[in-house]
Order: structure tokens, then sequence, then C-alpha cells
């Protein structure tokens, strides 16, 4: 991990964070082959309407995401079979999380527009450096914010409408291993 590419990367977030208020990772940084804890930050309904539901596509390469559930929301996690899969704890693994949503239970757990809550993921990262995307969906009780945009090369995350959230993964010292 270089400070500039640190520094660079929080700059990034930071502008990004003060240009658009989407759903952004608390942790932006971390390094390749290890355990996150991926906790993304909601501070906005959709105009002045209410979250419902919070979906969270996995991106590639995650293994084994796990969300934290929350009172009042349930919990969907979408599964689906591996193109390569992948051995853990002695076991093959052919098919893995790609989708976690929550949803609240009733119009009163809904998170008013004018709250702020996170929803809490955990997994294991690829052993790959580089940025990670992670496309969030969030659903209110009258109309939809897709977070699912992803900069095309040359072009900044800050010119984005909707961005994705942004994970920079460096490289690990001995990235490869399992920890939880």
């Amino acid at each position: 991990m270089t400070f500039k590419r640190l520094a660079f990367t929080l700059a990034l977030a930071g502008a990004a964070q003060m240009t658009h208020a989407h759903v952004v990772l608390e942790y932006q940084v971390a390094p390749a082959g290890k355990s996150y804890k991926a906790t993304f930050k909601v501070g906005h309904g959709c105009g002045a309407s209410p979250t419902r539901q919070i979906a969270v596509d996995i991106p590639t390469g995650v293994r084994g995401a796990r969300p934290m559930p929350k009172p009042g929301w349930t919990l969907e996690v979408q599964r689906a079979t591996l193109a390569t899969p992948y051995t853990s704890h002695g076991r093959t693994i052919a098919e893995d999380v790609v989708r976690i949503t929550w949803t609240a239970r009733t119009p009163d757990d809904y998170l008013p527009n004018t709250h702020y809550d996170e929803f809490v993921l955990v997994g294991q990262l690829p052993d790959k450096d580089g940025a990670m995307y992670w496309p969030v969906t969030q659903v209110c009780a009258q109309g939809r914010n897709e977070w699912t945009e992803i900069p095309q090369p040359g072009q900044k995350l800050s010119d984005l409408k909707s961005p994705a959230a942004l994970l920079d993964i460096l490289p690990g010292a001995g990235a490869s291993g399992h920890n939880h």
C-alpha cells in the first residue's frame, strides 16, 4: 500500500461524497485476500420518500458474503452457481451469495428521509487488488435510486449521477489465506 494511492482513493471518495449524497462504504480501502466488513451508509431516501428496501449486489470474487440482521427488517440472501467453484474449510463451494436484500417489515420500520442508517455484511475479498464496485438498489415508498454506475476508463467517479459504492482493494501482505 502506497501513501499516494491511499491519499488518492480517499480524496476521490471524499469528493464524491460531497458532490452526491449517495450510498457509500464506510471503509473504502481494504487489503486483498482478507475478510472485509462492508458497511453501506444510507443518508437519505428518494426525494422526501422513506427507504423501504436496500439490495446489494455482491461483486464477482467476494466469497461467503453474510449479512448482519437489522431489527424491523427481513433478510433475503440470493445464491447462484459459480462458474469456478472454490474450496473453503475442506469443502468445495459450487454456489455463493450474489445479492443481499434488507426489506422493512412495516411502514413504521421504513428509514425516514431525514434519518441515517447502515446496512452491513461481511465477506472474503479476492486476492487481486484494484477497484471493486458494489451496486446498490435503494427502493423507497415512492421511487427508487439505482446506485449502480461504474466509471468508464478516463471517467471520474464524481462525474457519475448514481455511482456504485467503491472499494479500493490494495495488495495485501500474504494476501492468500483465510481470515474471520
